[in-house]
């Protein structure tokens, strides 16, 4: 499994994935933050972290995690 949470991110006029921790972006590139979004979803899930969307001004608007919560929270 990889490590590190997946990141989705803006950067030079396009969307892009990474590692957490790394500079570099695995993928493509994307044009729109929906199809970024999507391929991060997918590596996120296949690798049971969490991914890390941020907004085009670089602050987090969502977290989801995919599978590995080291709570039990109800609801």
């Amino acid at each position: 499994m990889a490590q590190g949470d997946v990141e989705t991110y803006y950067e030079d006029g396009q969307w892009k994935n990474r590692r957490e921790g790394t500079d570099r972006a695995f993928g493509a590139s994307y044009a729109s933050k929906d199809e970024a979004v999507a391929d991060g979803r997918e590596a996120a899930a296949r690798d049971s972290v969490e991914h890390i969307i941020k907004n085009q001004d670089g602050r987090i608007g969502e977290k989801n995690s995919h599978g590995n919560d080291p709570r039990n929270v109800p609801g």
